[in-house]
Parts: C-alpha cells; structure tokens; sequence
C-alpha cells in the first residue's frame, strides 16, 4: 500500500506542475488555478491519504456515494466537497446539505430546487451553471452551442441570478472525448466568450469562475482561462482502490 501511496502522490505533484506550466505558456499564474481531485469509485481510505497529502478540493459525481466519505472526513479542516455530475432533482436536498461548491447546476427546476433547500439550511449555496457547447447530445447543460442563440438563454440566467440562496460564481463544461487534447480547445474558448457574453449582461453576478478541463486536457483548459480543473485518472489511475 505504501507504493500506491507514493504513486498517488508522485501523480498529484506532476499534475501541479504541469498546470504551472501550462498557466506560465499563458502568462498566468498557477495559484489562479484550483485542483480538484475526483474521488469517484475511490475508496474512503483513498480520500483520507489525499487529505493527509495536503489535498483539500475533491470532487465526486454520485451523491450517495459520496456522502459516506464525506461523513468520514468531516472532521478535516479545510477539506470542500464539489458536485460535479448530474444532480437528479429528488437529491437535491442532500447536495445542498452535503457540498461546498455545485459545478452542475444545468436547469431551471433544480435551480429552484437548490434555492428553496438552502434556505431550508440557512446557507447561501456556491454554484456554476453548465453549459454544452458542443452539441454532444449526451452531455447536460443548457445548450449553448450555437452563439447566435445565446441571447435565449437570458430569461432563464435573469432568473437564477435573482435567486436569493444561490451564488452563481461561474460556468462549466465537459469538452468532448478525444486523444488529442487540442480538439478540446475550441470549446474552453467558446465557454470562455460565454461567461463574457454573461458577464456583459448581468454585471451584479459573479461570473469569475470556468470549471473546465479533466485528466485529458486539464492544460489547454488553463491556457484557455480554467480557474478549476477536476483530475481523476491522471491522479490515481485507471485502477479502482
């Protein structure tokens, strides 16, 4: 087990530097970035050398799996939890309960959803709205693949952003799968000129952060303007432990 641990840790390091690198080719700085670790299929002894390792961003894509290991750690300072899979409406209350920061937030009723369960808890929940711009139809978010309809998507923004329990901080997407990772770089800059457009237009709004770019293409998503990228296999690898 130690090897693995050495293994783990030897990948989490390579990873931060290869973001510092890929932030500098840009003129940007490394601490702009946020690591997420995805803990998906992890066992909860592996979320526990991640803390021990100094990691205190992780993310996960199933509420009830997560929610054991986030019980497990609630004692760690420090440690926030990202939702970063689909959020079926009949989990809502637990994510908002249970996450620090939601990537997932993809449509109006769990916006709703969300609004009315943090109030419940007496928080303001962090989110960022997903957008496809891709055009995959297995991907979720609102549509946002053709720039001229991007003003249809206004009546829906006006009304999250006038929720009163959530904080809207920015935007995700998931590029589409590929061996090359520069095929994913026309769509990070597409989320990118969104959140402009977004920003332009509701001013009041934190429009800050872009979650883009996972174990295939985490560096052209940071020369392209990710301030969070969700690494998994890069990390801990293919296997499951």
């Amino acid at each position: 087990m130690a090897e693995k641990k050495d293994v783990i840790f030897e990948n989490y390091n390579k990873v931060l530097d290869r973001i510092g690198k890929a932030a500098s080719s840009v003129g940007r700085d490394h601490e702009d970035v946020k690591l997420v670790v995805v803990t998906k299929l992890r066992s909860t002894d592996t979320v526990k050398k991640l803390i021990d390792f100094g990691v205190r961003n992780l993310g996960e894509n199933r509420v009830e799996e997560a929610v054991p290991k986030i019980m497990a750690v609630a004692g760690q300072i420090g440690v926030q939890w990202h939702m970063i899979g689909h959020v079926q409406s009949r989990k809502a209350r637990q994510v908002c309960e249970h996450f620090n920061l939601i990537h997932s937030l993809d449509r109006i009723k769990l916006a709703n959803r969300l609004d009315r369960f943090a109030e419940e808890f007496e928080r303001t929940l962090p989110v960022l709205l997903q957008f496809n711009v891709s055009g995959e139809a297995a991907k979720s978010g609102w549509a946002a693949y053709n720039e001229a309809g991007w003003s249809e998507l206004l009546p829906e923004m006006e009304k999250i952003v006038q929720l009163k329990n959530l904080e809207v901080r920015g935007l995700m997407t998931m590029a589409p799968f590929s061996q090359n990772h520069e095929e994913a770089r026309p769509f990070f800059v597409k989320l990118r000129k969104l959140r402009d457009f977004l920003m332009k237009k509701f001013p009041e709004t934190n429009w800050d952060e872009l979650s883009m770019g996972m174990s295939g293409d985490y560096e052209v998503g940071v020369q392209e303007g990710a301030t969070i990228v969700r690494i998994g296999t890069a990390i801990l690898g293919e296997r499951i432990y």
